[in-house]
């Protein structure tokens, strides 16, 4: 029989792993099933464009996989038993047994408990949050105020799309610390000159308490108009992993070894936000899409090493600076050091923001052709004895 892989989730980390996959393994030994919930990739980085209204076109899925040998299915996954090695998912004949599981299952917007944030405040994080955003923002007239509560890299990100693309509205930014206060002194002045710019009101050190359908309670009491209130405070992971029984850490991501491994069960690898994984410098990767690309690289070279009996290399797990968009025509990449403390130099205006198009067009041509670079000789999997050498020598 063919050893079956089960990847849960086709984003950025789940389809690059299973086309990586497809394209080192031989069809001869292994088949690779894809379990997505919607038909599309969705580039999660470009949403907050979607939610202001700019078209952005959507690979199908099954388009992106054809000719690889990866079968598709569209359902919700609803449950992971480790045990017996079973994914419970929607539709017909609602379970797929695995050998290798590779969960890639991603994350939603994270409340924190907030009142009024589920009800009345909006997202960016999924297609349908960020459709449900863009028709309401539609129906916004002149005047209209939109606050987005966040100053991380999604907050500064939809912020500044949003007052390039809709000068009519007035945007804000509540930020619980300084703005930018992780960059450089010169990438800050920057990134203050942008808002500045585009007439972002920015209110620092405002912690947010509740959300109201037309205005934001900070913890001062301060009320802050807002028709829309956009949410972009944090991510968090579906509970589904810990309700599985893998070992999980108090954000509910799974714990990994160094090579993305489940820690409590050998067949599970982890990739993308949902894993709770130790980068160099000794502190768990942040829930990001650069963590997905080191994470996806790091499952899928040891699943394919254990799978054929050789020796587990390590990739990388180390971060180079942080890419911000400021709208369509800027943006701030900074370099970061070991410690992703921020270096002197940065990179800032139209220059970042065409390396930053670039990556983002990079990423969604190496997810529309998985094979690329396709070996002419893929690998054949090892006898179940020269596995076990391997795990035991790993």
């Amino acid at each position: 029989m063919k050893h079956r892989i089960v990847v849960l989730g086709a984003g950025y980390a789940g389809a690059f792993a299973a086309g990586n996959l497809a394209r080192r393994l031989s069809p001869a030994d292994i088949e690779i099933t894809v379990v997505n919930a919607v038909p599309d990739f969705v580039e999660r980085m470009r949403l907050h464009q979607l939610a202001i209204g700019q078209d952005l076109a959507f690979r199908k899925l099954a388009d992106v996989f054809e000719g690889t040998g990866v079968r598709l299915r569209l359902a919700r996954v609803t449950g992971v038993d480790p045990e017996r090695r079973t994914v419970a998912v929607t539709g017909e004949d609602g379970e797929l047994a695995y050998d290798t599981l590779l969960y890639a299952l991603g994350s939603s917007v994270a409340h924190h408990g907030v009142p009024g944030v589920a009800e009345y405040a909006f997202d960016v994080t999924g297609r349908s949050s960020a459709l449900r955003l863009r028709e309401r923002l539609a129906g916004l007239g002149e005047g209209g105020t939109v606050l987005v509560v966040g100053e991380g890299l999604t907050g500064i990100e939809t912020a500044t799309e949003f007052a390039e693309s809709r000068h009519d509205l007035s945007v804000a930014l509540a930020a619980r610390g300084e703005l930018g206060a992780w960059l450089s002194p010169r990438a800050r002045r920057h990134l203050r000159q942008a808002f500045d710019r585009l007439r972002i009101t920015v209110h620092e050190h405002t912690g947010i308490e509740a959300v109201e359908p037309t205005r934001a309670i900070a913890a001062d009491g301060t009320s802050i108009p807002a028709d829309v209130t956009v949410w972009s405070a944090g991510f968090a992971v579906h509970p589904l992993a810990a309700a599985s029984g893998l070992e999980v850490a108090e954000t509910g991501q799974i714990v990994v070894d160094r090579t993305m491994r489940s820690v409590s069960h050998p067949d599970v690898y982890v990739a993308g936000d949902c894993a709770y994984a130790i980068g160099e410098n000794g502190r768990p990767l942040p829930m990001s899409c650069a963590s997905a690309g080191f994470t996806n690289m790091q499952a899928t070279a040891a699943i394919i090493a254990r799978l054929t009996g050789s020796g587990v290399p390590t990739t990388g797990l180390k971060y180079y600076g942080n890419h911000i968009s400021l709208g369509r025509r800027d943006a701030i990449f900074q370099m970061v050091d070991g410690d992703v403390r921020s270096k002197s130099w940065y990179l800032g205006g139209r220059t970042a923001a065409r390396l930053k198009s670039g990556v983002l067009k990079g990423a969604g041509w190496g997810i529309a052709h998985p094979t690329f670079g396709m070996p002419k000789r893929k690998r054949r999997l090892a006898t179940a004895p020269d596995r076990a050498g391997a795990r035991a020598a790993a």
